[in-house]
């Protein structure tokens, strides 16, 4: 992730133009393929700006972005976001496709994230995403478009994505910096996190972490990512950075528990194509820690190298999946 130009950010909008898409490492297009997210990081809150107030609203209904959690006032700012995201099943080329994996489908969102940084230690994120799934959100011409400019073969089953339906997902995530070796601000640390996510796209409860090597680790807690890859946020504070320019590199993992994923379970209120859930209650797998109906852990390593600026852009690949 690169950030250009030289002024300080807390008092400025900072954007970022995030890419992932699997054919740009894996020569390929199949389950997560493609994931487009722009956003805008608001300034810092000023103490008595009217947009506290729905931090203290939530704040009065359930036990997060308490006020007091550290000694000094957190830090409190938005992000607004939009974005789109495909998936499609491993066998572009069959028509109809294999009814046993995972349906063509597209997502197109738009949304908005409230942080909170307390004591420089701990950040929350409450994110809410709204959109469309099926052929409004677009993915059938935009993934054929990019097909043609690259010269590779059409995809053939666009005609048996995923219905229209109305999209909502609100997501609270909890993330914590614990520095391991260095000043905090180079070196090595850790990002443990856990959240949860509700709605007709996605479902689940998530914890995992991060394990960062690198110079500017105080301005983040890990890069955003498009979901469902691994959690990560918009936030960043120029001010924490070893002067103007800072990097890391990253492996993460996160393990889920999902009660629902459109993607793969299939429209919420009408038949379409799905894939079955594994029931474990039946017939645990082996070495599995729990009984239930579960779906899948992700992994995911990169470099990130942020910058001192207003502007950011990033490429990634999307993390298999199973």
């Amino acid at each position: 992730m690169l950030r250009r130009n030289a002024a300080r950010a807390d008092d400025k909008d900072r954007t970022t133009l995030l890419e992932e898409n699997d054919s740009l490492y894996f020569n390929s297009d199949k389950h997560y393929t493609q994931g487009l997210r722009i956003s805008d990081l608001r300034p810092d809150l000023a103490p008595d700006s009217v947009w506290q107030r729905p931090f203290a609203w939530l704040g009065n209904l359930a036990p997060i972005f308490s006020p007091n959690a550290a000694p000094s006032a957190p830090k409190r700012r938005y992000a607004l976001f939009l974005g789109q995201s495909l998936f499609t099943p491993k066998n572009l080329q069959l028509k109809p496709p294999n009814p046993r994996d995972r349906p063509y489908a597209g997502w197109a969102y738009l949304g908005a994230s409230l942080l909170q940084e307390s004591g420089g230690r701990m950040l929350e994120n409450l994110e809410i995403d709204l959109g469309v799934v099926g052929p409004l959100a677009l993915g059938d011409p935009v993934q054929q478009t990019w097909h043609r400019i690259i010269g590779d073969a059409r995809a053939k089953g666009w005609g048996y994505q995923l219905h229209d339906e109305p999209g909502t997902m609100i997501s609270y995530e909890r993330f914590w910096r614990r520095p391991l070796l260095g000043d905090g601000g180079r070196g090595v640390d850790v990002v443990p996190q856990i959240g949860a996510t509700v709605g007709n796209v996605m479902t689940y409860g998530d914890v995992g972490g991060q394990l960062r090597i690198g110079k500017g680790l105080l301005a983040d807690y890990g890069p955003v990512r498009v979901r469902p890859a691994l959690s990560g946020t918009d936030y960043f504070d120029a001010d924490k950075l070893d002067g103007d320019r800072g990097y890391y590199f990253f492996i993460g993992a996160q393990g889920r528990v999902v009660g629902h994923n459109i993607f793969l379970d299939g429209n919420t209120f009408r038949p379409s194509r799905h894939v079955p859930k594994k029931d474990l209650r039946r017939r645990p797998a082996p070495d599995s820690p729990c009984c239930g109906r579960a779906r899948f852990a992700s992994t995911s390593a990169s470099c990130v190298a942020p910058r001192n600026s207003s502007a950011s852009t990033a490429w990634t690949k999307p993390a298999r999946r199973h």
